[in-house]
């Protein structure tokens, strides 16, 4: 997946300037795909280049605000990149390298490490269950919304799968 994709995305959902896409995309995509604001106003300037988006002066805004809409030829990139099938993304985490040299060579004190990230799991775990009660707590739900908590329900699958594995792999250094 791209960035641009992502905004693409994110400016379907909402035509916005490039600060409150920021700032949305920090409070949905940005869970699951990063992006630095630098990256993001960057992105635009490209995708603009390219007649995916197309900018205006934002009314009412302060001098310079542009707000971005997508265009048909981004509506199009879009629908190919979604049809193209891709493959999973590799497990890549320094810790299980970390993990491996321990078993290679003797204890090296992971414990704190795994915990340390226990905790930062299970404080990503409650902010999704906070969105999941505040967002999708309603019984009926657009498709849309279904979609949306869909993936979210596959973030919180993962965080208590990393919180169950962090406590394995603790009692296994014990």
């Amino acid at each position: 997946m791209s960035l641009q994709h992502a905004l693409l995305t994110s400016l379907l959902e909402k035509p916005s300037s490039g600060y409150e896409l920021a700032r949305r995309f920090d409070k949905s995509i940005g869970y699951f795909w990063h992006a630095t604001h630098q990256q993001i106003y960057r992105e635009l300037a490209r995708m603009e280049e390219q007649a995916w988006v197309k900018s205006y002066d934002a009314e009412g805004g302060r001098a310079g605000k542009r707000q971005f809409e997508v265009l048909a030829a981004g509506k199009e990139e879009l629908r190919n990149w979604a049809s193209q099938s891709s493959e999973p993304s590799e497990l890549r985490d320094e810790l299980f390298l970390k993990l491996r040299a321990d078993a290679a060579i003797g204890s090296l004190g992971l414990e704190q490490e795994i915990a340390r990230r226990m905790q930062l799991h299970q404080e990503r775990l409650q902010t999704y269950k906070d969105i999941e009660l505040r967002d999708f707590s309603k019984p009926k739900l657009s498709r849309e919304a279904k979609i949306r908590h869909l993936i979210l329900k596959a973030g919180i699958s993962l965080e208590e799968s990393r919180i169950a594995w962090s406590k394995d792999a603790l009692t296994t250094l014990k």
